[in-house]
Formats: structure tokens, sequence, C-alpha cells
């Protein structure tokens, strides 16, 4: 198997969980995809040190939160609104729209190192010993900002009326 055809499959199969992980992390959709697009590019031009690493999935997350975090320090990002988007038919999506928008609202309420772990354990299933070596961290910082970011997750009313709680 060639380079790219091994590169190419591991981008098929991680795509939508490294989008749905940047979301996590602060990126509306669209921006999600540019930043994990940029991350994959970076991390093609450096595939021999992807595929020499112990966690590929690790690293490449470790890459992707670099590369949010990067994107976030530029004030401009080359693009422009426009005020003509295409028609998009679609049923009725309220209620998903809801979900996410009390998730999304509640991550918000973390500072940012805190749903960086939350997004990193529980969206990417990374290890707690993989979480701290993503983030340059000892594992016992990933421990209490975990700790501190579920109790704040936990207190959030609006993700109870989610879990049906009074």
């Amino acid at each position: 198997m060639t380079r790219n055809d091994e590169f190419s499959q591991f981008v098929a199969a991680r795509w939508s969980r490294l989008v749905r992980a940047a979301v996590l992390l602060g990126c509306s959709p669209a921006e999600a995809e540019d930043v994990v697009q940029t991350a994959l590019m970076r991390c093609l031009v450096h595939w021999r040190k992807v595929q020499r690493a112990d966690d590929r999935d690790g690293y490449v997350h470790r890459v992707l939160f670099n590369t949010f975090t990067s994107s976030r320090r530029r004030r401009w990002t080359g693009e422009r609104a426009t005020a003509d988007l295409p028609d998009t038919p679609n049923p009725d999506q309220t209620a998903a729209v809801d979900t996410t928008d009390v998730v999304l609202r509640s991550l918000d309420r973390l500072n940012g190192d805190q749903r960086t772990v939350v997004v990193l354990r529980y969206y990417a299933h990374l290890s707690e010993h993989q979480t701290a070596a993503a983030l340059g961290v000892a594992t016992g910082t990933v421990k209490s900002r975990l700790s501190r970011a579920l109790k704040v997750l936990a207190e959030d009313p609006h993700l109870a009326e989610l879990r049906g709680a009074p």
C-alpha cells in the first residue's frame, strides 16, 4: 500500500470524528472542516512521523488541537461572508438543533483547558494518558481539569432538562 493510499484510508475512517471534535472545541461546522483539513495537510506532510507515533489518533488530535489554537490567534481567515446561501431542503431538524445548542452552550461555560480535556476524553475517547500526552501536561492535570469541568456541566440546568431531570 502506498503512502497516499494509507493516508486516504486513515482520513476516510476518521474525518467525521475529527470534524466533530473541532466543533466541540468551539468551531462552527464550516470552520471545523477547514481546521481539520489544515491539520490533516500537516499530518500528510509529516506522514512518516505520524506512522512512527505510538498512538496515531493521539498524535493527530494533538495536531488538530494545535491547528485549532493557532486558528484562534488569527484575525482574518481569508474568507468572506456571502448574503446568498444555496437552498438545501432538509426535514425538520428542530430537536437536533436544540440539543446541539444546549450542548454547545454548556461547553461554552467551560474554560478552554477544561473544554479541550472533555472533548479529548469523551468525544475522541482518548485515555487520560493519551490526553495528557496530546496536551503536553501531567495525567493529574488532566484528571483535575476533567473533574472541574464535569462539576460545571453537572450543575448546568439546561443539560439537566436534556436528561429529563427536574
